[in-house]
C-alpha cells in the first residue's frame, strides 16, 4: 500500500491523460458489442459537446490544481482534519476511509444540493441533457459546474485531511467509475444490482438520468452507493423504460449545441415535473 499512495502522491500529468483516453477508448468500444440501447445517432457527431465539455473540466481542474495540492499539503503539515483527528490506523484502512470521505463531500453533496438549489440545477441541466447517455456523458459538465465541483472537492480535502495520494488515487478511481456507469453498456441484471449494493453500477445512475421525477432526484452517488442507500436518496427504476434527457429542456438538437448548452445555466428556470404513477 505504501508503494501505490507514493505512486499517486506524484501521479505524472501523462498516466493521468492515460487513464482519462483509455477509459473513454474501452467504453467506448465496449459498447458496441454489449451495449443497452441501440441508438439511432452519429456517435462522433455526438461526442463532440461533450469532449468540449471534458476538456474545459480539465483545464479548469488544471488551473486550480495549485488549491487542491496547497490545502492538502497544508492539512497534513498542521495535522488538521479528521483523518490526522482519529486514532492511528493501519494505511490500509486510513485509505479507505478518505476514499469514503472525499466521495462523500466531493461528489454526492454537491451532487445532491445542485438538484436542490435553483441557479445550480439550471447550471447541473447541460449533463442532464443528454439524449444519449453514454461514456462521452461522464465529463460532460458545464464549466460552472466544474468550478462548483472543485470547490466541494477542495471543501472535503480541507475536512478530511487527505494527502495527496489519498486525493488523486480517489480522482482517478472517481474518473473510471463515472466512465463506467455512464457507459451505453448492460450488465446481467443481478450482477448490476449485487454490485449496486457498494459501488454505483450502470443500471442504478442510469436511472438518475430518466427524464422526468422522481428518478431525475435519485441516485446521486458517483463512487459508492452506500450514500444513497443510508440517506434514502436510492431507487430502482426497470432499465428498458428508461428515457435519457430532462423534460425540462427536451430539445435533442438544441441540446446537442455547445453554443446553447453554455447559455443553458441562464435561462428561465423551469421546475421539473412529476413523473405520472403508470411509468413508476
Amino acid at each position: 500500500m505504501e508503494s501505490v499512495m507514493a505512486y499517486f502522491e506524484t501521479i505524472p500529468s501523462l498516466h493521468r491523460s492515460i487513464l482519462l483516453v483509455g477509459g473513454l477508448s474501452l467504453f467506448w468500444i465496449l459498447e458496441s458489442p454489449f451495449s443497452l440501447f441501440n441508438f439511432k445517432y452519429k456517435k462522433w457527431q455526438h461526442a463532440l459537446p461533450n469532449l468540449f465539455f471534458t476538456a474545459t473540466t480539465v483545464l479548469i481542474n488544471l488551473v486550480l490544481a495549485f488549491l487542491l495540492l496547497n490545502t492538502s499539503d497544508w492539512t497534513v503539515s498542521s495535522q488538521f482534519g479528521i483523518l490526522n483527528w482519529l486514532p492511528e490506523f493501519p494505511l490500509a484502512i486510513e485509505v479507505i476511509i478518505g476514499i469514503l470521505l472525499l466521495d462523500f463531500i466531493g461528489a454526492y453533496l454537491p451532487h445532491w444540493v445542485e438538484h436542490r438549489v435553483k441557479p445550480l440545477w439550471m447550471i447541473h441541466l447541460v449533463h442532464h441533457s443528454d439524449h444519449f447517455v453514454d461514456t462521452t456523458t461522464a465529463n460532460r459538465h458545464h464549466p460552472l459546474e466544474s468550478v462548483i465541483r472543485f470547490t466541494f472537492t477542495l471543501l472535503g480535502v480541507l475536512i478530511i485531511g487527505a494527502n495527496m495520494g489519498i486525493v488523486m488515487l480517489y480522482q482517478s478511481l472517481s474518473l473510471i467509475a463515472t466512465q463506467f456507469n455512464h457507459a451505453n453498456i448492460q450488465l446481467p441484471k443481478k450482477v448490476d444490482l449485487y454490485l449496486s449494493y457498494l459501488l454505483v453500477s450502470p443500471d442504478m445512475h442510469k436511472t438518475h438520468h430518466h427524464y422526468r421525477l422522481p428518478y431525475t432526484d435519485a441516485n446521486f452517488g458517483n463512487l459508492f452507493s452506500i450514500w444513497d442507500r443510508l440517506l434514502g436518496t436510492y431507487l430502482p427504476f426497470d432499465r428498458e423504460k428508461l428515457v435519457y434527457g430532462v423534460d425540462v429542456f427536451f430539445d435533442e438538437k438544441a441540446n446537442g449545441k455547445i453554443s446553447n448548452l453554455l447559455g443553458q445555466p441562464f435561462q428561465p428556470y423551469s421546475k421539473p415535473t412529476l413523473e405520472p404513477k403508470n411509468e413508476s
